[in-house]
């Protein structure tokens, strides 16, 4: 199967670092093609504009949903956003791998989803949810937090994780037809021992031998 894994962490040698190499290590020896976007060695602008395009729909006003309908009709996307595009069509799984920042994604990877999810190509015109354009294709997070598992359920400090991270599980994912699978979660690791640190690992990495096995969860509407 085809997997892309979209990593970011602005520090390589971080837990993060070694969760993206080792994922990219159990999959490969699992028989699996994988690409990867490791956004931060890409120097990756998550900025979006009309850089985007190589089209110009509207040369006076700029609506980026407008332009992307009109270079997905046109081929109008430069070289860095196209190559991204064909990575998500190409895969059968998508894992974003980051540490959990300000309740949500870090502003690269947000920002490699507003420029890459175009409408025209990842959604759009009645394709949303189970009519989504990756309709049978799947989706996972794998997450780092700063805290211990107790802060991150339900009337804990942070309150419950799940509910931290379905707007990407429904607003990201299942928005574009992917089915969901369980977040891959490791809570603190700057906290854990060497030893701990090694078992995560080898747990993730033992968990993705299966991946393909497991079924979508549940995110369910607001």
């Amino acid at each position: 199967m085809n997997v892309l894994v979209v990593y970011w962490h602005p520090e390589p040698k971080s837990f993060n670092g070694a969760m993206f190499r080792r994922s990219v290590e159990a999959l490969e020896a699992a028989g699996h093609d994988v690409k990867t976007s490791d956004l931060h060695s890409m120097n990756f602008d998550p900025v979006s504009g009309r850089h985007n395009f190589n089209t110009t729909n509207d040369g006076e006003f700029f609506k980026q949903q407008l332009e992307e309908m009109y270079a997905s009709e046109h081929h109008g996307f430069v070289p860095e956003i196209e190559a991204e595009i064909q990575k998500l069509e190409w895969c059968d799984l998508v894992i974003f791998q980051f540490p959990l920042w300000w309740f949500g994604m870090p502003a690269a990877l947000k920002g490699w989803v507003e420029r890459v999810f175009v409408m025209g190509r990842v959604y759009g015109g009645g394709r949303f949810y189970e009519h989504g354009v990756f309709k049978g294709k799947k989706a996972m997070l794998s997450i780092t937090t700063g805290g211990p598992e107790e802060l991150y359920v339900k009337g804990g400090w942070n309150g419950d994780l799940d509910a931290i991270l379905r707007p990407i599980h429904r607003g990201v994912f299942e928005f574009t037809g992917f089915s969901v699978l369980e977040p891959h979660k490791v809570f603190g690791p700057a906290r854990k021992t060497e030893q701990e640190r090694i078992y995560e690992l080898d747990n993730y990495a033992l968990r993705l031998q299966t991946i393909f096995e497991e079924s979508a969860i549940e995110v369910g509407e607001y």
